[in-house]
């Protein structure tokens, strides 16, 4: 049945099949070549499936300039999230933070601004004196921040990636990759959808100073709702560009460009590539249960696996290799069982090639049973 329901989409739209992180390995080349890029390194991903569709020195280490603040933002989304703090909780600014260079919402030494005010700042107008004040209210000291930020980058995966400031400011020990800027960007606004908004905001006034979001794509292509930009002399111009088409988003990467004009002109051609070129389709929602395993020993004969996460796949448009799935789950387990336990995964191809391994996890947890199915359970397992 699920191979019927692929070819059909496959004749009908040409379709688009990839994995979690950045975790397909063997994405089928679409019929058109990537566009050009001019900068240090690039990288276009697709959020829902994690699948690379191009890329250009990904793990190379760069200064990740301004792009830092996405971490600093994503750890006070988790803040928010977690009930820690309120989008209307009064952060001091310290002199240190009312001191720090480079560009500035202008908040006042030993005044009290509000979060919200501060994301906004941080965000849109990449305030390093917002960002520092943020730090500092969420972990004590900006040091103390850092720390939290390489905390969180080894948790993500970031396996490139070390931070020295919650900023950019240039550092011997301060740099990042492509790849790890794409693993942080889906985490982002999948963790915290409700806070990624702030990304598509095009301007924000404070101390009676307005300014722009550096982000000029935003107000080139309606489609693009984020996300971040960077510069320093060292650094080049980055950006990171996020755009939603058709139930379709994509995520660009592009470091060390030449100038603010080139850095959009590469995102932005990256992403109309991406969308032109591929496409991606939800294959199995969150929780689907695909199979039932044999339990011995067990309260229970039996325990269901499913999709722990959604499984979404991408393939190129213009394709047309079936797509096919294996199930791998033991024949049998012997209790007790966890809930979301492991047991087994699926794997898609096309054409040959794996576009990746999906884990599959126990529906509920399984005690081991009484005296009769301890024996009951022996037995059977002589005829295994």
């Amino acid at each position: 049945m699920f191979k019927t329901i692929i070819m059909f989409l496959v004749l009908i739209a040409s379709v688009t099949i990839p994995a979690h992180a950045l975790d397909q390995k063997n994405l089928p080349a679409a019929n058109a070549a990537a566009p050009d890029i001019a900068g240090k390194s690039w990288l276009l991903v697709d959020y829902d499936s994690g699948a690379v569709l191009a890329a250009g020195n990904p793990d190379l280490r760069v200064e990740p300039a301004s792009l830092t603040k996405l971490m600093t933002a994503y750890l006070v989304f988790n803040e928010l999230a977690e009930n820690r703090q309120q989008l209307d909780s009064m952060v001091y600014v310290s002199e240190k933070a009312w001191r720090t260079e480079g560009s500035r919402m202008f908040i006042k030494v030993n005044s009290r601004v509000r979060l919200e005010d501060l994301i906004m700042g941080m965000i849109i107008q990449s305030g390093n004196d917002a960002t520092v004040a943020l730090a500092e209210h969420i972990a004590g000291t900006e040091d103390a921040f850092v720390g939290l930020m390489n905390q969180a980058a080894v948790k993500l995966g970031m396996n490139g990636t070390h931070f020295e400031n919650s900023v950019g400011m240039p550092g011997k020990d301060h740099f990042t990759t492509a790849t790890d800027l794409g693993i942080l960007t889906r985490a982002l606004i999948r963790n915290f959808p409700e806070y990624y908004k702030y990304y598509s905001i095009k301007e924000f006034t404070w101390n009676k100073i307005t300014q722009g979001n550096r982000n000029i794509l935003l107000t080139r292509d309606p489609s693009v709702d984020g996300v971040k930009t960077g510069h320093t002399e060292s650094a080049g111009y980055c950006l990171i560009g996020s755009a939603h088409r058709d139930g379709m988003r994509l995520i660009a990467v592009v470091t060390g460009a030449d100038s603010k004009l080139k850095r959009a002109d590469l995102v932005h051609s990256l992403l109309n590539y991406g969308f032109s070129n591929y496409i991606t389709r939800e294959v199995y929602p969150a929780g689907k249960v695909l199979q039932n395993v044999t339990i011995y020993k067990g309260e229970h004969e039996k325990v269901a696996v499913e999709t722990g996460d959604g499984i979404s796949l991408t393939v190129p448009r213009r394709s047309k290799a079936d797509i096919t799935q294996v199930l791998s789950v033991p024949d049998y387990v012997i209790a007790p069982v966890e809930a979301s336990q492991a047991l087994g995964d699926i794997e898609f191809t096309v054409a040959g090639a794996s576009l990746g391994h999906y884990p599959l996890t126990t529906t509920t947890a399984v005690a081991e049973g009484g005296i009769i199915d301890q024996l009951m359970g022996t037995i059977m397992l002589w005829f295994e």
